[in-house]
């Protein structure tokens, strides 16, 4: 057997402030049960604080790793990758921008310069998604290699629905760019058309976007419940209360609450944008509808609730293509990729 690697990952550890897990938490503990050494950072809250963290401990572990994963995300975000890249390659230290951002390829587009350092230069960028892949090899970079997010399979019982009615279940954090307001207009339509429609919305608050659906739900008096930020059995346990899973989402990637929902057996609803294509084959594992057009997400959640055997088809197809993202499968792309060759 191999030693495994020595590993420094950078991302937002977040979790002990309340944060929902993210790739890093998830990633990180998966690599040091296969047998990696894994130093992380930053868990700090303030964000300049977390980056002077991110530095220190990148300068620190120079002369001791051998890989630094990045978690590489759209939003303001990016410029951790972009400082940690640059001393990395002052250093010469080999490192992998893993690219979560579902809006990245308009970054590629609005800092060409930072984007053709870090990503050009980097050992090799990791897209969870085909789409990421697509659209970084669109812009001439050819270090990227798909592995896709991962589940553990085991922690997602499928639960068959014989019957499906309008219970809705959204679980995102709740941000602009996310839409959760069209989930509002959904849920009013099926009211007005009659239908004993309920929805249920989890996540954390990143930009008043929660204040605000509070407020129009209770103003329109809409049958929705907010339990906030739930531990991730948490939701799965109250999964089972539900019938449908619908993404309303503007920007996307690989969104990995959507791959568990599919695990769970939930038919889902998603807006068509970024990778959601890549994900799900509209009417063959899931339902894909254009970006704002509450009229669209009606007819689908319609259609799904009155074809039962449709909803068998969807979410047994779900299940099988989702169980091809489980640890056990993917881990092997990570080892070779930084050449832990045995298992």
């Amino acid at each position: 057997m191999h030693q495994r690697k020595k590993l420094l990952y950078i991302g937002n550890k977040l979790v002990v402030h309340g944060k929902p897990p993210t790739a890093i938490d998830l990633l990180s503990g998966k690599l040091q049960e296969e047998g990696y050494s894994v130093i992380t950072a930053s868990s700090k809250s303030n964000r300049i604080s977390r980056m002077i963290a991110m530095v220190f401990i990148t300068i620190k572990n120079r002369n001791i790793v051998d890989f630094v994963l990045i978690d590489t995300y759209s939003t303001q975000n990016f410029y951790y990758a972009v400082v940690i890249g640059w001393l990395c390659r002052l250093f010469k230290l080999p490192y992998i921008p893993i690219l979560h951002g579902g809006n990245l390829p308009e970054r590629l587009k609005s800092n060409k310069g930072f984007s053709k350092s870090l990503f050009g230069k980097a050992y090799k960028n990791v897209a969870p998604s085909k789409y990421i892949l697509e659209q970084f090899k669109l812009q001439g970079f050819k270090n990227v290699v798909y592995i896709p997010n991962t589940l553990e399979i085991k922690n997602y019982p499928f639960q068959f629905r014989k019957s499906v009615t309008p219970k809705l279940l959204w679980v995102r954090s709740f941000s602009e760019i996310y839409n959760p307001l069209l989930a509002l207009e959904i849920v009013e339509m099926l009211k007005i058309n009659g239908h004993d429609v309920s929805l249920c919305m989890v996540g954390p608050d990143k930009d008043g976007s929660m204040a605000r659906c509070k407020k129009v739900a209770l103003e329109l008096n809409l049958p929705i419940t907010f339990p906030g930020i739930l531990a991730k059995d948490k939701w799965v346990y109250l999964s089972k209360k539900y019938d449908i899973f619908i993404n309303t989402t503007n920007f996307d990637n690989m969104p990995v609450s959507v791959m568990e929902a599919m695990a769970l057996g939930l038919p889902v609803v998603s807006t068509n944008v970024g990778g959601m294509s890549f994900l799900i084959e509209s009417e063959i594992d899931g339902v894909l509808v254009p970006p704002n057009n509450p009229e669209m997400f009606l007819n689908a959640i319609e259609d799904v609730c009155s074809n039962a055997t449709k909803v068998e088809e969807i979410t047994k197809n779900a299940r099988i293509k989702v169980e091809q993202f489980d640890w056990q499968k993917i881990k092997h792309s990570w080892m070779e990729l930084m050449r832990g060759d045995e298992n």
